[in-house]
């Protein structure tokens, strides 16, 4: 397939590779947060499609399906491959009755003639001429071998038979190779022995192969003598017997969606055409040879024509073979299930039955995970892509920038949070110099702002522009657990994308804006358990029943035990707690209690492992979301025990209200140690 490509100069206007990529990575992350299974989420974009940033739509899988579907309905529903039956048996009959015409003409000229003898012979030739076209076969075969013996009378019926019978070898040989189709349609015996020739050749090669014999002739030599019998110059023997193949299973799948009386008229008929040639002996060896060697080829194909466009054998093969290679691309379509495996798509195929958008749309699917690998946020392990460091990064970023997008710039969300100033812990990182900034002086930038500026001469002049100073940051630091109800209401309730997009932005604030923060993650369903932060794009929901809130606060206020500064926790939940940890009958370890509705054991133990965070001075933030009146009346008892707060919330607010609340929370502390 050829491309086309236009080029202007750079502006600064235009997006680069890498915003295409962005934009493609960005319509997966949600996928890729929910599911949390990179493979899975390519899968579906390769089912769905995407578009690009300049507005570019790329067909999914699913599309491209359907249209090669349409495609193939077009063909079916108009074209009729038994007329190749009707068309010879309808000119057969044109011939009879031409010959018909003849003989009265020749009777009715005798007659006119005077001549009684004349007039009395000839209507003996006429009336035995025409017993004889009386007793025809009924079927083609039978037809056409008494028409070739019969001695016609009328020029006009000889030369219509004889052109019908060259070109009805002109279609079986199209049939069979299109390129032999000309020289059957008026044999010549050295032409004729040519074709015998290469026949027998290929078919001595096949069976050779077979049996794992030197070929005698090689595929060079064949090529040699036989060429110009194959102008589409194939560069092996096995591209040659498999477009031999292809062909001969496209006649065979025209011939099946035939009625079984035409399918084995039409065969008798082409046996009868070529049986003085020994023609068709050899393309049934042919035939059973590539069978043998290419099972895979479409043999036993059969289609339901409804149309009534009527086509020859030549052209019944012709529209079989373009349905099978429909087909075989459907299944290859079908088949990837991953975008590798579409680069091996016959894209000149593709663009055949798809057109240039659907193959253009094939080769950017085929394209996908490259991109995305080369962009280093996917790699392939094991035979799976699994998200890179990279990629974690990036979701985290879309996470956080999306949610803080949706904050008005008035909001507290939206604040600058790292002062600069003096007496501050260095964060190794540097700014240009602006007034009131302490002269925390970096020799090294300063100086090769200044070489920048005067170029690389010396002396160097400094300026107070070429200024980079140290950037501090004030010494106040935050401790947070993020627990994240994991149980099956959560996807139920459509509150889990959220609720796992919450937590990747805020590990991601953190990590970047305050890096000397910490944040833990715990996941809750039925037990708790805690999340490395690059496990989190890849977490899903548990599949089982239960809330366990009380495990979880208990995993949090370990993890919170030795760790400086502030601390706290936050639940994102969307139920009332439901199960608690009990010991085990052994005494050594411990099970888990579960019932619906919550009985006052499991909401004691609960408020008992939040008693013991507020002992230990962690605060417990809880955001409900879609909280029913059980969870309402349980957030209260909590609040009131710990002295934390509670946030009622939506799945479209929950992002909001965490990030400005721990932007909040954190501006607090700072403002209290400085009031200290």
């Amino acid at each position: 397939m050829t491309g086309r490509f236009s080029y202007r100069r750079w502006d600064g206007t235009q997006r680069g590779f890498e915003d295409d990529v962005d934009a493609l990575f960005s319509q997966i992350a949600d996928d890729l947060l929910y599911h949390g299974d990179p493979d899975a989420a390519l899968r579906r974009l390769l089912n769905s499609g995407f578009t690009r940033p300049d507005g570019q739509r790329v067909e999914g899988l699913r599309d491209l399906m359907s249209r090669l579907a349409r495609r193939r309905a077009e063909e079916l529903e108009r074209y009729d491959p038994s007329g190749a039956y009707s068309q010879i048996a309808d000119e057969l009959e044109q011939v009879v009755s031409e010959e018909r015409s003849g003989l009265e003409s020749l009777a009715a000229e005798a007659e006119r003639s005077g001549d009684e003898r004349r007039a009395q012979v000839t209507a003996e030739v006429v009336a035995e001429q025409s017993m004889k076209l009386d007793m025809l076969p009924s079927d083609l075969t039978g037809r056409v071998r008494a028409l070739q013996s019969y001695e016609f009378s009328s020029s006009e019926a000889r030369e219509h038979f004889e052109d019908l019978v060259a070109r009805l070898r002109e279609q079986v040989a199209r049939s069979w190779f299109d390129q032999m189709a000309g020289a059957l349609s008026n044999p010549d015996p050295d032409a004729i022995e040519h074709m015998r020739q290469c026949f027998d050749a290929l078919n001595r090669m096949l069976e050779q192969r077979e049996r794992s014999e030197e070929l005698d002739p090689s595929f060079e030599d064949f090529m040699a003598r036989f060429g110009d019998l194959f102008p589409g110059n194939p560069a092996t023997l096995d591209e040659l017997l498999e477009q031999l193949a292809a062909q001969m299973a496209a006649v065979q799948a025209a011939l099946e969606s035939m009625s079984p009386q035409q399918r084995a008229e039409l065969q008798a008929l082409a046996d009868a055409l070529f049986s003085d040639l020994d023609l068709h002996w050899q393309v049934d060896r042919l035939s059973g040879n590539l069978m043998r060697a290419f099972p895979n080829a479409g043999w036993g194909r059969r289609y339901r024509f409804s149309g009534s466009e009527p086509l020859d054998l030549a052209g019944a093969a012709g529209v079989a073979r373009r349905l099978g290679e429909m087909d075989e691309l459907e299944a290859f379509l079908r088949a990837s299930s991953a975008p590798g495996a579409l680069a091996e798509v016959d894209l000149e195929q593709a663009e055949r039955y798809l057109g240039d958008e659907g193959a253009r749309s094939l080769e950017s699917l085929a394209r996908l995970a490259k991109e995305l690998e080369e962009a280093g946020l996917i790699a392939q392990r094991e035979g799976r892509y699994e998200l890179t460091a990279k990629g974690v990064r990036k979701i985290g970023q879309g996470a956080l920038a999306e949610l803080f997008s949706k904050l008005s710039r008035d909001r507290s969300g939206t604040h600058a949070t790292v002062q600069v100033g003096s007496g501050h812990d260095p964060e190794g990182d540097t700014k240009p110099y602006e007034l009131g900034d302490p002269f925390n002086l970096d020799i090294e930038k300063t100086v090769r702002n200044a070489l920048r500026r005067n170029g690389s001469g010396t002396p160097v002049h400094l300026a107070p522009e070429d200024f980079e100073v140290t950037r501090t940051e004030a010494l106040v630091r935050s401790a947070t657990v993020l627990m994240v109800d994991l149980s099956l209401s959560m996807p139920m309730r459509d509150n889990f994308l959220a609720a796992k997009k919450v937590a990747i932005a805020l590990h991601t604030l953190i990590s970047t804006r305050f890096p000397r923060d910490f944040l833990g993650i715990v996941g809750f369903s039925e037990v708790a358990r805690e999340i490395r932060p690059d496990e989190l794009p890849e977490v899903s929901w548990d599949f089982v029943y239960g809330t366990n809130m009380q495990h979880g606060l208990a995993l949090a206020r370990r993890m919170l035990a030795h760790r400086e500064g502030t601390r706290q926790i936050v639940m994102v939940t969307d139920g009332e707690p439901t199960a608690h940890l009990v010991p085990d009958r052994s005494g050594t370890g411990y099970e888990v209690f579960f019932n619906y509705p919550p009985v006052p054991e499991t909401l004691r133990a609960t408020l008992g492992e939040a008693a013991r965070c507020t002992r230990a001075g962690i605060t417990i933030n809880t955001f409900m979301l879609d909280p029913d009146q059980g969870l309402h009346g349980f957030v209260e008892q909590l609040t009131r025990l710990n002295g934390g707060r509670a946030f009622f919330t939506t799945p479209e607010t929950l992002g909001d209200y965490v990030l400005v609340d721990f932007l909040e929370h954190r501006r607090s502390v700072r403002s209290s140690r400085r009031g200290a």
